[in-house]
């Protein structure tokens, strides 16, 4: 294929994250920009698509998977964990069997997962997947995970002994004194760090302190880029989305099939297996809710409401996230035919990336 082969139907609309007007979709331009790699010789090619939940972006990384001879790394916070297929949108079964996944129904939902675990875990697998000569297709919505893969975050993966203890008297201290004590001492020590993380987020504030208190540096600092890294890939990168109103539509449709795969009996089996309303795992969009219809507390028909709704502002902190990364470039369908075009222009660039790379190679 030549390096500016367009897809059959290029008339599809690329639509700036502001609105201003479309992106043009050149093919040749892809390879050489993105926010880790320009087309250097012996980077990792690397397609990354990226986009609110509901947008259709995991059958469409399938679909360019299973087309140009790739594997798909998930970057999704909560897909990781086993026995939570139906709640986090795992791929199905038949997704499975067109394109293999990585990190997806790896951990227990008991086990904890950090940024820096996925980070190590998604950089390993990219590797091993070009390694077999297939392309690594990155594909999810957790954008503090995008960011720290792909501008190589120098995130303090901390595995000391002390660790689990120091974290288990923090989150002893939320109980005890309230999650604001934290927030006000993480404030204290690292305003910074404070500023970036919502008052109400015992995982993250918890996790800074933690850092602080093994490390003695702040977790502002201990986080910030990894320069001397490097760009370890050659990556296109896009976001996948569609209009406000059909992303609604797409998320209350999606929410009522789950509910209607088991959703709820998959929240009873969590806590029947001794899962805790407040672990990490449970923290996934909709478990909350479901876990009160299972107490009593609530009725199934307003958790679904709820689920809805909180589905729906997520999304838009997804977007929001989004528009404040470089590199991406954005795809907005609003029709199967626009979607289709999109779809048709990735496989050309996954099989130009992938070619670039190996013929690199050879002449290497």
């Amino acid at each position: 294929m030549k390096p500016d082969a367009r897809p059959a139907c290029s008339s599809g609309r690329a639509v700036r994250p502001d609105g201003t007007g479309p992106i043009h979709l050149p093919l040749s331009c892809f390879v050489h920009r993105g926010p880790c790699g320009r087309g250097q010789t012996g980077k990792i090619p690397l397609l990354v698509l990226a986009g609110p939940t509901a947008a259709g972006k995991t059958a469409m990384a399938v679909r360019v998977a299973e087309a140009v001879g790739g594997e798909i790394i998930s970057a999704d916070a909560f897909q990781i964990y086993r026995g939570m297929a139906v709640g986090t949108a795992q791929p199905t079964a038949q997704e499975r069997a067109r394109a293999r996944f990585h990190l997806v129904a790896e951990l227990e939902p008991t086990a904890p997962f950090t940024v820096a675990d996925f980070q190590s875990r998604a950089a390993r697998a990219i590797e091993e997947v070009w390694q077999r000569g297939n392309l690594p297709v990155l594909c999810g919505g957790t954008g503090l995970y995008l960011r720290a893969l792909l501008r190589h975050f120098a995130i303090p993966a901390t595995r000391d002994p002390l660790q689990a203890e120091i974290r288990r008297r923090l989150q002893a201290e939320a109980q005890e004194q309230g999650l604001p004590a934290l927030y006000r001492r993480l404030r204290e020590i690292d305003p910074t760090a404070a500023a970036r993380i919502a008052p109400q987020d015992e995982r993250r504030i918890v996790r800074a302190l933690e850092v602080w208190e093994l490390t003695g540096r702040r977790f502002s600092e201990a986080s910030g880029v990894d320069r001397s890294a490097g760009a370890r890939y050659n990556a296109a990168a896009y976001v996948l989305t569609c209009p406000r109103e059909l992303l609604h539509q797409r998320i209350a449709s999606r929410v009522q099939a789950m509910l209607a795969s088991g959703w709820l009996e998959e929240v009873q089996a969590l806590r029947e297996r001794g899962l805790a309303p407040d672990s990490q795992a449970m923290q996934a969009l909709g478990y909350a809710a479901l876990w009160e219809v299972l107490e009593g507390r609530t009725s199934l028909p307003d958790a679904e409401e709820r689920i809805k709704r909180e589905t729906r502002q997520y999304a838009k902190r997804q977007l929001t996230w989004l528009r404040r990364e470089y590199g991406f470039t954005w795809m907005t369908w609003s029709s199967p035919v626009e979607y289709e075009c999109f779809a048709g222009h990735l496989l050309c660039v996954g099989e130009h990336l992938k070619a670039a790379a190996l013929g690199q190679g050879k002449q290497a």
